[in-house]
């Protein structure tokens, strides 16, 4: 194992100014080299700081962090892991080196098989884009194991467009803007044919969130008109655009070479701007960008925007209901610990969910004026 002075241990990923390095494949903070130390020559295939570090592979993290180091090497045996950059119930994320490059090993935890299912599809993606390479840059693909779901691919260099799924500041415009291109040039992409499939089947998303009251009667009725509108307007096959699926600013990395585009585990076939509206869902506090996107959306006409609005809903009820389940769960945590804010002044998490609640309901009723207006124009 690679060792070093100091312990790096594997917390939930931290929340850090916008400028700092960080993110799913950024290379962590080296050590600064010791006063009059001679420093060390950068090698020709390694971009960025040198990695240091050690991984704590003492208690059950460590157990299950020996594991996921086992499933890497019996694919990759050369990979070094150095640092764990993520860590989650349901992956792990460790940063190391092959030779004299950096590269990043996805491993999976939680071998459920919905889990199972959408890392197997990840990696199909990365298989798919050595032979068609997308229009954007996406890392290269050293190893993969879809039996064990352990994946290597190289490390990128750049900086996260941002830190959290919804950024609680509007990002600066320039970087919109090269994620809106990056995103646009991904939807103009026609790959071969039998690469991708629809990860999403929209009449039975909609009836499955009428059943779960999250969609009303009349949300359901437009929606289905919506639906059957775009059906006949192109057929499913007319109407595809290619997708990454999870075009979020936190899987977005800028660098002065291009924007790069990772976690493709929901790559595939969808409704046109389905991309333009995750965008636009995340972006609550930027609202000269969602005006950007708006537009971008409705530019291709009537049927463009129809599938924007039909996307637009379903992503926002997946939001709400992912933050409404948040927000129970922090509050029956703070009612059983009895914790208060970690700051003096400073909004608790659960608080910050609930306005993030509050704000995503607000705009799901927005987006269902927006329907209603559409379905009227039909």
């Amino acid at each position: 194992m690679y060792t070093a002075s100091s312990s790096v241990t594997a917390p939930p990923r931290p929340l850090r100014p916008l400028g700092a390095g960080g993110g799913p494949y950024l290379a962590p903070h080296a050590a600064p080299p010791a006063p009059g130390a001679v420093r060390p020559r950068r090698p020709a295939g390694l971009v960025g700081p040198p990695l240091s570090g050690r991984l704590d592979l003492s208690g059950t993290q460590g157990a299950q962090l020996r594991m996921a180091i086992a499933s890497v090497h019996r694919i990759c045996p050369e990979f070094n892991p150095v640092q764990v950059l993520r860590r989650s119930g349901r992956s792990v994320l460790l940063v190391g080196s092959t030779g004299r490059a950096t590269a990043v090993a996805k491993c999976l935890l939680d071998h459920s098989p919905a889990w199972m299912e959408r890392f197997r599809h990840e990696i199909a993606a990365y298989r798919a884009f050595v032979r068609h390479r997308p229009p954007v840059r996406v890392p290269r693909l050293i190893a993969a194991d879809p039996e064990n779901c352990t994946l290597v691919i190289e490390r990128m260099p750049g900086r996260v467009a941002a830190l959290t799924r919804h950024p609680s500041e509007a990002p600066p415009r320039a970087d919109v803007r090269a994620a809106l291109g990056a995103i646009s040039r991904v939807n103009a992409w026609r790959p071969a044919p039998g690469l991708f499939d629809a990860p999403l089947d929209y009449a039975s998303r909609v009836a499955r969130y009428h059943e779960l009251g999250l969609f009303t009667d009349r949300d359901l009725g437009d929606l289905q008109k919506l639906l059957h509108g775009l059906a006949h307007a192109g057929g499913r096959q007319g109407m595809g655009q290619f997708c990454h699926g999870d075009a979020l600013l936190s899987n977005i990395l800028l660098s002065p070479t291009g924007p790069v585009l990772v976690d493709w585990e929901h790559a595939g076939w969808y409704l046109p701007g389905y991309d333009l509206a995750t965008l636009w869902t995340v972006l609550g506090d930027a609202p000269a960008a969602r005006r950007q996107i708006s537009q971008l959306a409705q530019a291709a006409g009537p049927a463009a925007r129809d599938a924007f609005l039909v996307n637009l809903m379903l992503v926002l009820t997946r939001e709400i209901r992912t933050y409404e389940t948040a927000v129970q769960r922090a509050m029956r945590d703070s009612s059983g610990s009895g914790a208060g804010q970690d700051r003096p002044g400073a909004l608790s998490s659960s608080e910050e969910q609930r306005l993030l609640l509050r704000r995503l309901h607000d705009d799901c009723a927005m987006a269902r004026r927006a329907v209603r207006a559409a379905v009227g124009t039909r």
